[in-house]
């Protein structure tokens, strides 16, 4: 089974940028696809971007296309997730995603591994 950690949330301002990161340990990470999903205040969870084993599937939702950008680096076990002109609606709690089937681009879905979150907080 595979761990995940998210970081590199924080607080900034609308239009600046920030970096997170998930960090997988246990199984090999190569094989699964890994998706990125946030809680908004007050909302469910929803899709942000999906990225496939090799890269070469990547997937986002309409309001963070052109900002925000999903890659993967194998051979440290890691997703990023570049997240830039953030905006005010961009606030929450985001979350990885890894499964070994599916690429997750689903916010129900029963994924092998969830992260435990990393807060997003972006002010005027």
């Amino acid at each position: 089974q595979v761990q995940l950690v998210e970081s590199g949330g924080g607080l900034v301002k609308a239009g600046d940028s920030l970096r997170l990161s998930c960090a997988a340990s246990g199984r090999t990470f190569s094989s699964y696809a890994t998706g990125w999903f946030r809680r908004a205040p007050g909302k469910e969870r929803s899709f942000v971007a999906a990225i496939s084993t090799s890269g070469g599937t990547i997937r986002y939702t309409d309001s963070v296309q052109g900002r925000f950008t999903i890659s993967r680096d194998n051979t440290q076990n890691t997703v990023y997730l570049q997240m830039n002109s953030l905006k005010l609606e961009d606030t929450g709690v985001y979350y990885c995603a890894a499964d070994d089937r599916f690429l997750p681009v689903s916010p129900r879905g029963s994924y092998e591994a969830w992260g435990q979150g990393t807060q997003v907080t972006v002010s005027s």
